[in-house]
């Protein structure tokens, strides 16, 4: 079965643009190296909750928008070559920087998931 990698991640509205960018650019380093999907999506439909919600988990600041996305592979083995591969690809160097990153990455909420239902 499909293995997935899912982020919730904080952008400020005046770099969603360029958060975008970096996402194309980046979706076509990962499909190179094994992922068969790579999906951003931008809220529109999410309010603070009681106790929990997706602004909450991020810490969402005034101007700042949340993005959901995954990357979907084969397997996990396939992930986490791709992902050894991708953080070694020169074409992902300058995304890497701190400088150049347009969101904050120390809000980002990550991790790795075996998919068990797919209809």
């Amino acid at each position: 079965m499909a293995y997935v990698d899912g982020f919730v991640i904080p952008v400020p509205k005046n770099k969603l643009d360029a958060y975008l960018e970096m996402a194309r650019n980046a979706s076509a380093i990962w499909r190179d190296h094994g992922a068969i999907e790579f999906r951003e999506c931008v809220a529109d439909d999410v309010k603070p909750g009681q106790l929990t919600s997706f602004p909450q988990s991020v810490n969402l600041q005034d101007g700042e928008v949340v993005i959901f996305s995954w990357i979907v592979y084969p397997s996990r083995e396939v992930r986490d070559a791709a992902n050894d591969k991708v953080m070694n690809d020169p074409r992902m160097a300058e995304y890497m920087k701190p400088e150049n990153m347009p969101f904050d990455g120390k809000r980002m909420i990550y991790g790795g998931f075996e998919m068990r239902v797919d209809s």
